[in-house]
């Protein structure tokens, strides 16, 4: 039998500023899926949120993109932007980049990853959930899980994944996509997957079997705007187990806070921060960014769970760590590497400054 598995985020309003998700919006939710549940539409559902964000976690039988599961989304959005704005909350309605739905979510603002599965007896997933990120935040975590044998041995000595696996990575400004089969083309993909501004690890497949192993969310918000509006704030799913990493192996990457892009005003590179749900409210800076790990097992289509994940003293010593990475950033304030390059801020105020300056910039003698 085959379910899907649909991860769909906006951030439709911040309590207090952009630091969590009010109660009333979670609960407005739950009242959307469960409706949706009773119907039919969907097989289960889980509500939750990272940061300001809120997340609908959705199994269904429809397929990927399906037009009625999207639906319910968006409107599951807009009335709780309605709740956002009655409530006075930072930003209501922020993700939400159309005035109307026009038969799926994708470029309309919200984060989308979802995955098609024949369901194995035994399914485990893990969904990982971020705030105050970019898109290509996973792109390290994502090759450490499924190429790199210095974190999941499982590579090394299981025989069903050492075949490696296939990545496939999009081009964000151009819209094009390329594969790359590891480990035998791992130099040639780690000159894209390392500018993750540019190129995301959007999904990973067994080269064993075909099967998928990992998708996630690449959609970037300004150039879907065409300037600044949030950052993207992606989630990913990865299956575990069997012939894809063990649960500890996908969670080991993230006792590394590996700098991404994001932080205040989206501008700014930090340390993500893997921390339990309860803890995803970033506020020291708008900060630092976090990451969140919901754990599943999947029995027919219903998602027995969730396990916070990061809800674990292992991980104490990563947030020790991005909490010293972050402090030996924000010295740097309005300077470079902490702030991003130029060419990121061309959605935010280097327009404006450039046209107040037109004609002052003269050419050297």
């Amino acid at each position: 039998m085959k379910y899907t598995l649909s991860v769909i985020k906006a951030d439709i309003g911040g309590y207090v500023g952009h630091s969590s998700s009010h109660p009333d919006i979670l609960a407005d939710a739950e009242k959307s899926l469960g409706k949706a549940k009773k119907s039919g539409l969907l097989i289960d559902y889980h509500v939750t949120r990272c940061g300001d964000d809120l997340q609908l976690i959705m199994t269904h039988e429809k397929g990927e993109s399906h037009k009625h599961v999207h639906k319910l989304a968006w409107d599951t959005f807009v009335s709780g932007t309605q709740v956002a704005k009655k409530l006075g909350l930072y930003g209501a309605g922020q993700d939400l980049l159309a005035d109307a739905f026009s038969g799926n979510v994708k470029g309309m603002g919200p984060g989308v990853a979802e995955m098609e599965i024949e369901e194995r007896k035994s399914e485990p997933v893990i969904i990982f959930m971020a705030d105050k990120t970019s898109a290509g935040g996973w792109n390290m975590p994502l090759y450490k899980m499924f190429a790199d044998p210095f974190n999941t041995i499982g590579l090394v000595i299981a025989p069903n994944m050492h075949k490696g696996f296939t990545f496939e990575v999009h081009d964000v400004m151009k819209s094009m996509k390329v594969m790359f089969k590891t480990p035998d083309e791992i130099y040639d993909m780690l000159v894209f997957i390392g500018a993750p501004g540019r190129y995301c690890v959007k999904a990973v497949y067994s080269r064993e079997t075909g099967n998928i192993a990992a998708v996630s969310s690449t959609q970037k918000l300004a150039l879907i705007a065409g300037r600044y509006v949030g950052k993207d704030d992606p989630v990913c799913i990865v299956r575990s187990q069997g012939e894809f990493p063990a649960v500890g192996e996908v969670l080991e990457p993230f006792a590394f806070p590996h700098l991404v892009e994001g932080w205040m005003r989206g501008s700014h590179h930090g340390p993500m921060m893997p921390t339990s749900i309860a803890q995803s409210n970033p506020s020291r800076f708008d900060g630092p960014p976090r990451v969140v790990a919901a754990g599943f097992q999947l029995s027919n289509g219903k998602l027995v769970g969730p396990r916070d994940m990061f809800d674990d003293p292992s991980f104490d010593e990563a947030r020790r760590k991005a909490n010293e990475a972050g402090e030996y950033m924000r010295r740097h304030g309005p300077f470079e590497p902490h702030r991003l390059p130029l060419e990121e801020m061309e959605y935010t105020t280097m327009p404006q400054v450039m046209e107040k300056l037109k004609g002052r910039f003269k050419k050297l003698e």
